[in-house]
Formats: C-alpha cells, sequence, structure tokens
C-alpha cells in the first residue's frame, strides 16, 4: 500500500525534457559552429579528450538527480501496518438559554454572548470527550448531535440566537428532556450536562426532571449569567437599538438572573450551581470537575500507518547530482580502450 502526498510536483517532470531538448540544441549549435572554422580531423587534434560519451552520461546522470529530487517532493508513504487507535472520554451536553431575556446588557456584551464564551472555552480545555449542544427558550431543538468534532460545536454555538427558537420563555425542563435523547445508554460513559441561563424559568416540573436525570447517572451543572440587579431587554432591528422590551402596562421590563432557580436544580440532580458573570470561573471549575471524571472508552478506530518515504529519493538524487559535479567531460583511459563511439579508428 501506498499514498502519494503530494502529487501536485508531478508536474514538475517537464523539466527534464526541457533539459534534453536544450542539451541537443546546444551540441547541434556547437557541432554546426566548429564545421565553420574547422573539419573533423582538425578538431579531434585541437581537442583529444572531449568525450560525447561523458556528456551523454553527465546529462542522464542530472536528469535521474533531478526525478529523484521530484519524487522526494511528492513524497511517497508506504505501509501496510494497521494501527488501533482508542478514545476515551465523557459525554458532556450544553443546554444554552437563547430566550429574549438573554440579550439583556447587564454583563458585557450581554447574557447570550458572554454564555458562548464560556461554552467555547469549556470546549477548547476538553481532551477526547464527546460534545453536544441544545438550544433552547420556549421550546427546546437540538443545535448539535453529540459528536468528537468541537471545531462544529463551536461553529455551530456561534449562530445560535433567539430567532432560532419559535416560542419564547425559558423552559429549562424542554431542555432536560431533549438532553436525555442525546446520551447512548448502551455506553457506559459519564454524562453531564451544563445548563447555561439566567435561570428566568416558570415550570414546576423542571426540579422533577432534573431528579429522574441524577438516577439515571446524568450529572447536571448550572451556569447562572447576568445579575440580581437585571436589566432591561433591548429591542434591535439590524444591530440599530430601537427600544426596550414593555409589558402590558407600557412599563420596561427588568429581568433578573435567578440563581435561586438554577441552583436548586443543580442540588436536584446531584450538581452544582456556578456564577457565570466571571468568564474564567464557570471554565476551570467545569473543566476539573471533567478532568476527574472516569473516563470510558466509546470509540475504536483502525487506519494504515504510512511511513515516509521522502528521504530515500532525496538522498539518491544528491547523489546522481554529485556524480554529475563530479563527472568531466574529458575521456578517461579506459573509456578510451573501450572506445564505445569509435573515436578512436576515425582518426
Amino acid at each position: 500500500m501506498y499514498r502519494l502526498e503530494e502529487p501536485f510536483y508531478f508536474y514538475f517532470f517537464t523539466i527534464i525534457p526541457v533539459v534534453i531538448v536544450v542539451f541537443l540544441l546546444t551540441l547541434f549549435w556547437k557541432k554546426r559552429t566548429q564545421r565553420k572554422f574547422s573539419n573533423a580531423q582538425l578538431l579531434e587534434r585541437l581537442a583529444p579528450n572531449h568525450s560525447i560519451f561523458k556528456s551523454t552520461l553527465k546529462l542522464i546522470f542530472f536528469s535521474i538527480g533531478i526525478s529523484f529530487l521530484i519524487l522526494a517532493l511528492v513524497n511517497p508513504k508506504m505501509g501496510t501496518k494497521l494501527k488501533t487507535i482508542k478514545r476515551e472520554g465523557v459525554d458532556v451536553v450544553f443546554a444554552l438559554d437563547v430566550s429574549k431575556s438573554m440579550l439583556a446588557e447587564d454583563i458585557a456584551p450581554n447574557r447570550l454572548e458572554k454564555a458562548k464564551q464560556i461554552i467555547s472555552k469549556i470546549i477548547d480545555k476538553l481532551g477526547s470527550d464527546r460534545v453536544g449542544v441544545i438550544i433552547y427558550a420556549g421550546n427546546s431543538y437540538p443545535l448539535l448531535p453529540i459528536t468528537t468534532d468541537h471545531a462544529a460545536a463551536k461553529m455551530f454555538l456561534q449562530n445560535a440566537n433567539p430567532d432560532m427558537v419559535s416560542s419564547q420563555g425559558t423552559a429549562i425542563n424542554e431542555a432536560l428532556n431533549l438532553a436525555k435523547t442525546y446520551y447512548n445508554n448502551d455506553e457506559q460513559t459519564n454524562r453531564f450536562l451544563i445548563i447555561i441561563s439566567d435561570g428566568e424559568d416558570h415550570q414546576e416540573e423542571t426540579k422533577q426532571v432534573a431528579e429522574n436525570m441524577a438516577k439515571d447517572g446524568i450529572k447536571v451543572y448550572t451556569i447562572g449569567v447576568g445579575t440580581e440587579n437585571g436589566g432591561p431587554i433591548p429591542m434591535k432591528i439590524n444591530g440599530s437599538l430601537i427600544g426596550y422590551k414593555k409589558d402590558r402596562k407600557g412599563e420596561t421590563v427588568i429581568t433578573k438572573r435567578k440563581a435561586d432557580v438554577l441552583q436548586a436544580i443543580a442540588d436536584t440532580s446531584e450538581g452544582r450551581y456556578i456564577d457565570g458573570n466571571k468568564t474564567d470561573k464557570p471554565v476551570k471549575m467545569i473543566e476539573e470537575i471533567i478532568g476527574n471524571a472516569q473516563k470510558s472508552e466509546f470509540e475504536t478506530k483502525q487506519f494504515s500507518d504510512y511511513k515516509d518515504q521522502f528521504q530515500w529519493f532525496l538522498g539518491l538524487g544528491i547523489l546522481f547530482l554529485i556524480l554529475d559535479i563530479f563527472l568531466l567531460d574529458k575521456k578517461t583511459k579506459w573509456l578510451r580502450k573501450v572506445d564505445l563511439f569509435n573515436e578512436e579508428k576515425s582518426n
């Protein structure tokens, strides 16, 4: 089995026929020019050691040397040995609150962007762990199924916004129920659900759902963003502020973080509540929690172990180029005796 890493460099082989054509044209030009000034017998006497064979041999060495250098650039890889890679880790599902209240700017730049920053940095700290992302407001939706592709998780995360959900509100229990479907019950991995929200939940059954998840072995951690004093919910069109959300009485709605709701969910499910207003704190705590968790094998892959072979071609290429450099155009004694081109008989 073999594989070519950079087949593009095969185009460089066009150099060799160009060199050969230039050599032949130069040889023809020399012969033609020499005949204008003298005949063949006189030229043989003036340059008795000149050898066409040696010049041709130098061209062959040069062409072979260049060919090997091109093959070194192509870098053929060979090998048939199969390697087995086992991946171990835990399953981490993020439930991101994208309700309108998460647009409040009581923490910079706003609650939603702060939540995205926290999730993104936690993903950066994960090793071979699998991640999944859920978004929720009045309903919950799968943003990304559980995967080992951390780059894809971060990419999908950046696009999360309130417009992606059909109804508003903060139904954490919807996110909890959806999270259950993310985990594979046949795989005995440690399972974590991390909820990031301002805690404005008005569903009484949330605690019961969290308790059931704990019984299923799913640890729920909650991260609260926003301040207790709260802030208004900005209304924007194309990024321009047009006002703040108002209630039926025409008064500006002030949304506040409900840490007690998030704390209760975490306590019920044997998890922990973490203040998320400072990004580094939840990132470090989650990193430590997941890092200390027992890892389980959940994926095994086999692949062919290809090894670089460019060094052999590089060495041969340099060798033939050195031979070309040190090989003189003059006849050597043993070549004069062999006289492959009958140069001696023509005298």
